[in-house]
């Protein structure tokens, strides 16, 4: 089923919250994590994460019960105090979406945030919590002790991001020129002040088996970016560098 079209279904049962005084809010307290839920066509219950960074989003479905992934979407995005506004550069379920623009009506109410007056959200952050908050795309990557300069990808097509909340994280990769969709992954996440950062896997669309996983890096933040290293969830090392998107 189609983000899309999920974002604009009604949600039957549930309290309204537009009874309530609505109080104007800055576009910038969209910063931060959402989730939602709905029943898939076959009525089982699945979770909707979307994490809004300062100039990028995304939004995940997935299964509740095994993690299995359903669709993903997301691009830049800007908001007034009414609108909220999306350029897709990844869509999982429509790659025709890539490129074009969509607006949504919404209302934020305290920690309550509804789009089209239909899709209630209920905040999990606002962004604050974690060291490695916003949205970064990889630039180098270390393989057999050589530093691979993948600062190219900035510029280019081919991109691989990692949007990070205050608790949550997912990574895309994708095509903007092809709208091709390769693959993601994400759950919460964890740092600390010793330079600790741990994920807590809770879905991954190329390998279900993965969900539940929970993997220990090292991290850094510095002139050069974000410096992560470990060993993946097949127990390859890991030596990357990510830098912050414009």
């Amino acid at each position: 089923m189609r983000l899309l079209l999920i974002l604009l279904l009604p949600i039957l049962l549930c309290t309204s919250v537009r009874a309530q005084e609505t109080t104007v809010s800055s576009p910038t307290n969209l910063i931060g994590a959402w989730q939602s839920s709905y029943l898939t066509a076959d009525g089982r219950p699945a979770k909707l994460f979307m994490i809004v960074a300062p100039a990028h989003m995304s939004m995940v479905s997935y299964n509740e019960a095994d993690g299995a992934f359903i669709s993903t979407l997301g691009g830049s995005w800007r908001a007034d105090w009414k609108s909220f506004g999306v350029t897709y550069e990844y869509d999982s379920s429509d790659t025709a979406k890539v490129g074009n623009s969509t607006t949504f009506d919404y209302e934020l109410t305290g920690d309550i945030l509804v789009f089209n007056g239909s899709r209630f959200w209920t905040r999990v952050d606002d962004g604050k919590e974690g060291a490695v908050a916003g949205a970064w795309e990889i630039t180098g990557r270390k393989v057999d002790g050589k530093l691979q300069d993948l600062s190219d990808r900035r510029t280019g097509p081919r991109k691989t991001m990692k949007i990070l909340s205050g608790t949550r994280f997912q990574w895309i990769a994708y095509n903007t020129n092809t709208g091709q969709f390769s693959g993601t992954g994400g759950g919460s996440y964890t740092t600390n002040a010793d330079g600790l950062y741990v994920e807590k896997i809770e879905f991954f669309s190329r390998d279900d088996s993965r969900v539940g996983q929970q993997l220990s890096f090292n991290y850094a933040v510095d002139a050069s970016g974000w410096v992560h290293k470990g060993m993946s969830s097949k127990g390859d090392p890991i030596h990357e560098i990510w830098t912050l998107r414009q």
